[in-house]
């Protein structure tokens, strides 16, 4: 069995990773359906069905303009695959981009890069996201942007010394012996050996980026009105938190479920991709306790 088949096959026998991997295919599953299907139009407006308990037709009920919560959560998932993709894709390059710079290069370009990185980690993803907006307004990109900026630079910053280690290998001198250039090293052999870094720092970070979308939604910075999200659910439907609990219920249970599950989904990345961790939990002894002696 191959090296990949191997940590898929430890992946899925982890409870934590079997749980992350089913609430990823659940809310994929929930977007690609949504884009084909819902049971209501979600922009919708029934007044004489607001409110509607949860029951049939409106299994989760309607919110305050009639419209179907079930239809909401649906099509909100929809934009969460969205920000999570397009902030994994844009990290990744971030990340790869400084985290080559910063491993492969001269000593002075290093330390530059080293120094940017510490800078640029002290600035939060809401910040960096006000700022885009300033620019080009509050949308679905801006979240995007800034979370892929602010994550890619926590993953060059984690992937940086693994570059530098793998650069030592024998394997890479011999690419180097054999006539590659550095960037055909950085492809064939670099890059794949420090992929379960990547992966495992991308799991975390589409989490922070389903979160943050949610929340700049909540703020005004994220997807706009017309678009249905999960942020701004929650932001029409927290004033009536105390009238109407359960309406705010469903897109706030999607939100923790899905962050939830791509946070433990990446500890199980993790331990999958690192059986020295596993090794050591089964080799750690066992405590014993030795009751105390009293002269």
């Amino acid at each position: 069995m191959s090296r990949r088949g191997t940590w898929l096959r430890r992946l899925w026998q982890l409870s934590t990773g079997r749980f992350g991997v089913i609430v990823v295919i659940v809310v994929l599953t929930t977007a690609l359906v949504s884009i084909v299907w819902t049971p209501f139009d979600p922009r919708q407006v029934e007044i004489s069905q607001r409110w509607a308990p949860p029951g049939w037709p409106h299994v989760l009920g309607t919110d305050g303009s009639g419209r179907d919560i079930l239809s909401l959560v649906m099509a909100g998932a929809r934009t969460t695959v969205l920000v999570a993709v397009g902030a994994g894709v844009v990290a990744t390059a971030v990340g790869i981009l400084l985290a080559s710079l910063g491993a492969l290069t001269a000593r002075w370009v290093r330390e530059s890069v080293a120094v940017l990185v510490d800078i640029l980690i002290a600035f939060p993803v809401l910040i960096i996201a006000m700022m885009i907006s300033a620019v080009w307004g509050g949308s679905l990109w801006v979240v995007i942007w800034s979370v892929g900026i602010g994550f890619g630079v926590n993953i060059a910053r984690v992937a940086r010394p693994e570059l530098r280690r793998v650069l030592h290998s024998d394997f890479v001198l011999a690419g180097r012996a054999y006539g590659l250039t550095p960037a055909q090293n950085l492809w064939r052999h670099l890059l794949p050996n420090v992929a379960p870094v990547f992966i495992v720092q991308l799991s975390w970070g589409m989490a922070v980026a389903v979160l943050a979308e949610a929340g700049l939604s909540y703020l005004g910075f994220g997807a706009p009105v017309t678009e249905p999200s999960w942020g701004l659910v929650l932001d029409e439907l927290q004033q009536f938190i105390t009238v109407h609990p359960l309406s705010v219920l469903w897109p706030g249970l999607a939100i923790t479920l899905t962050v939830l599950g791509l946070n433990l989904l990446g500890d199980a990345l993790r331990e999958a991709t690192d059986p020295t961790l596993g090794r050591r939990a089964r080799s750690a002894p066992a405590r014993t306790h030795v009751p105390e002696v009293v002269a």
